[in-house]
């Protein structure tokens, strides 16, 4: 019991003392992109890393989001069809990918695509001691290799996420209407009634952080690699694991907030699924 709660401490100082680092860390790295205005006075550095975390992950984006919502459709025709309510599914389907599924599905791929990458590559850089190099040479290396690619988490994440927004409510229609013959104009109609600009702003809130945390998370894991390639493996690893926990945890939390801000802002009305 006591070499137990004895090992329970130890890994509560060393979580404390890492989350310490971890926000060092990220303050440094928020301080320097709001200095240099989001990255946008060095696009030579920006540009590049837009295209490798934006234009690369559209289509696997787009596949998973579109396949995401025709399961969705599958799943839920039987239950709706049961108790009549099957044109309400073109809501239910829209508002669940818009708030919910499509952010999260479009931060976790970009976690495990992106973020590993971008730790690799920073884990590779401090095993071989360029980040040291560059620091040697006057240069700052949060403003020269954390900042672009945390600017380019936070911009494109979002982007991303419409795009398997879009992919999402079409693959539900297309399940919905074309698979089971629901009416076209209902599924359109349910859609627009459960959709306004408050959910999207949600769903782009929501991007929006988890962009900012998979860019911090990865950058810091590939600044603080240990030694050696099985180091940088591990560092890559441990970007996509934290990420995606991070992400869950923050879904959960913004959820909560975006509920209370809307019942707060409008009331407890609105349009549900079954009227």
């Amino acid at each position: 019991m006591v070499g137990a709660i004895g090992g329970f401490g130890g890994w509560l100082v060393r979580a404390t003392h890492d989350f310490g680092v971890f926000g060092r860390f990220a303050g440094a790295a928020l301080g320097a992109s709001f200095r240099s205005g989001l990255g946008w006075s060095r696009p030579r550095l920006l540009m590049p890393q837009l295209f490798s975390v934006g234009t690369r992950s559209i289509p696997v984006v787009m596949l998973v989001g579109g396949f995401v919502g025709a399961v969705l459709g599958v799943e839920g025709y039987d239950q709706f069809a049961a108790i009549g309510q099957e044109t309400k599914l073109g809501g239910v389907i829209s508002v669940s990918v818009v708030k919910q599924i499509g952010p999260v599905l479009a931060a976790v791929m970009i976690a495990g695509r992106v973020g590993g990458s971008i730790s690799a590559e920073l884990g590779t850089m401090r095993v071989t001691e360029q980040i040291d190099a560059v620091d040697v040479m006057g240069v700052d290396p949060i403003r020269y290799l954390v900042m672009p690619r945390v600017c380019a988490c936070l911009i494109m994440v979002p982007i991303l996420t419409v795009f398997s927004d879009l992919l999402g409510v079409l693959g539900g229609w297309l399940v919905i209407v074309r698979g089971y013959g629901v009416d076209n104009g209902a599924y359109w109609q349910f859609s627009r009634e459960f959709i306004g600009n408050y959910e999207v702003l949600i769903g782009l809130g929501k991007a929006l952080s988890f962009g900012l945390m998979i860019g911090l998370i990865a950058c810091f894991k590939g600044f603080t690699c240990r030694p050696g390639a099985a180091g940088v493996g591990r560092a890559s690893t441990d970007a996509f694991v934290t990420s995606f926990i991070a992400i869950i945890v923050a879904n959960f939390f913004l959820a909560a907030f975006f509920n209370s801000l809307r019942t707060l802002l409008y009331g407890d009305g609105g349009p549900t699924a079954f009227g």
